[in-house]
């Protein structure tokens, strides 16, 4: 009887050693590359989803197909987990990171199956990726400067969104430039993603998005008020009725003189409410909760436009928009508590009738709303997506940093010309090693090439002839030089705006190398007896769908 079975309670199953463990972690971890790498890039292929509970995905954001998916095999899921670290972090390059990552164990096999130790091909990607790191310093070509400039925040998120829709990027990258920009606090560090909001209406084409320098009610407004301009608003945290009592009480009426003096007082005391409301300069009210017909009355008396929410966030939301306080008590609004809109009006968008909250260009807003246009839902959470990915770049473009030499504001060259660049330099750097940690430095650079390589398939294009194309014209001294996908032939990638992020890319060979080196160190994998009870509902088709 082994050691293992006399410790380890029945059922437990034991892998250990390269053949067992190693060699089927990597195994598992490029297959998953597999399932997202051919939708990397701008020519790159959409997935078609279909989860648990037969909801549909198509989208070619490599984040969204692996959660989807519900990744099993754990060496799988420690991927996943980088992955999603990243697209927290900077929302961008999770498809680069996990296709990096299936190259560098794709490598890293061959090593081992030549005779290399495990520690020296770990020490050498170590040494690898902190260089990489380092060489991405170097390889800057363009900075961000002014980002109060739309036309120059324009053309530096461009790329992040080229990448989920190729062909839009010259209309979504204006107008995620657009509301970005026009929120940006004085103290550029502190801009949130969440200020930027992103509301989808189907229906027309992608051409019609529009930004709106505040925040938009998908609903109509309450009562027949439906615009006002340069308006006072109140915003009320709770509804305006008469809420039920705590305790359960017999009232005995006896005669009908009795119940209309009851009513009568109600009517006096709601009225008392929104007369206040009217005489401290209110011109809208918003309310979190239900609104008493006897209220609603009131309100279209006095002439105040009564818009509706049905969620405490979008409160804080609307606060933020007119810069105001939430009423928190049954009575008319302080003047430290009443906020200032330039426009709210209900338009009909499409088929839906909504409220927008719009400031001037005299007016602070800290919030923007983003209206996406389109034909389906698959397609409308597609761009969304996309445009997600801009709004992180800008983030993490205006990030604050102590270090000088920080990659927050640096842009390197697109279309694979800086991982060539880095493929490159990291070689010449590795034939200086004497180690035997050299042969997996050098196959670090060889890895990189999985960008340019993929980029070349997913168009279409000979990636053999392109790489090795490449290669000659950074020899020539052209170290910003990429591949047009749509030609296929070699250009400059910065001149022609195809600009990567340079902290998103560096972040991104980080965690790919950690992600690879945590594979690489497992040596044994022990899976305990799964739970016994009831088995979990087959995984298949939905009914009437392919048969796959």
């Amino acid at each position: 009887m082994s050691l293992q079975s006399q410790l380890l309670k029945e059922g437990t199953r034991h892998l250990a050693g390269v053949d067992e463990a190693v060699l089927k972690n990597i195994d598992a971890v490029r297959d998953m590359s597999k399932i997202s790498r051919t939708s990397l890039g701008p020519q790159g292929m959409n997935k078609m989803v279909i989860t648990a509970n037969d909801k549909l995905f198509v989208t070619n954001d490599a984040t969204t197909i692996l959660r989807e998916l519900d990744v099993f095999h754990p060496a799988g899921r420690l991927v996943l987990m980088n992955s999603t670290r990243l697209q927290e972090e900077v929302g961008d390059a999770t498809n680069f990171m996990v296709a990096f990552t299936g190259e560098l164990l794709t490598h890293a096999e061959s090593l081992l199956r030549m005779g290399l130790h495990i520690s020296d091909i770990i020490t050498g990607f170590e040494k690898a990726g902190l260089k990489a790191s380092e060489l991405l310093k170097s390889l800057s070509v363009a900075s961000i400067e002014d980002f109060t400039n739309e036309a120059e925040v324009t053309k530096f998120i461009r790329t992040s969104i080229m990448g989920k829709q190729y062909g839009y990027e010259d209309v979504l990258a204006p107008a995620v430039a657009k509301a970005c920009v026009s929120i940006l606090p004085k103290n550029v560090g502190a801009f949130d993603v969440d200020s930027v909001r992103i509301e989808k209406l189907p229906g027309g084409g992608v051409g019609d998005i529009s930004v709106v320098k505040g925040m938009v009610v998908m609903r109509d407004a309450e009562g027949t008020i439906k615009k006002r301009s340069n308006a006072k608003v109140a915003v009320f945290g709770g509804g305006l009725d008469f809420g039920k009592p705590e305790s359960k009480d017999t009232w005995l009426v006896t005669s009908a003189d009795q119940l209309e003096g009851f009513q009568k007082a109600q009517e006096d005391q709601m009225e008392r409410v929104v007369k206040d409301i009217k005489e401290s300069g209110t011109d809208v009210v918003v309310v979190h909760g239900k609104i008493g017909e006897l209220a609603m009355h009131f309100l279209e008396r006095y002439g105040l436009m009564v818009v509706k929410l049905n969620s405490k966030f979008d409160v804080m939301r609307i606060c933020k928009v007119v810069g105001g306080a939430p009423v928190l008590r049954f009575g008319g609004p302080t003047p430290d508590e009443m906020g200032f809109i330039e426009s709210v009006r209900v338009e009909e968008i499409g088929s839906t009738k909504v409220v927008i909250f719009e400031q001037g260009k005299e007016h602070h807003s800290r919030l923007s709303t983003i209206l996406l246009r389109g034909a389906t839902e698959n397609i409308l959470d597609d761009i969304e997506r996309a445009v997600d990915d801009g709004i992180h770049t800008f983030k993490t473009m205006t990030k604050p940093s102590a270090d000088p030499t920080s990659l927050h504001r640096a842009f390197v060259a697109g279309a694979g010309a800086c991982e060539i660049a880095l493929a490159t330099k990291i070689t010449h750097l590795g034939e200086a090693i004497t180690g035997q940690d050299q042969y997996a430095y050098k196959k670090f650079a060889e890895a990189l090439e999985v960008v340019p390589r993929t980029l070349a398939e997913n168009a279409g294009q000979d990636a053999t002839l392109l790489i090795s194309n490449l290669y000659a014209a950074h020899a020539a001294g052209n170290a910003s030089a990429g591949i047009n996908v749509e030609t296929g032939e070699i250009y400059n990638a910065a001149e022609n705006g195809i600009l990567d992020h340079a902290g998103t890319k560096q972040l991104a060979i980080t965690l790919a190398t950690d992600a690879a080196v945590s594979v690489l160190k497992i040596d044994q994998i022990l899976m305990s007896r799964p739970a016994t009870g009831p088995k979990p509902p087959k995984q298949g088709p939905v009914d009437g769908g392919p048969d796959f």
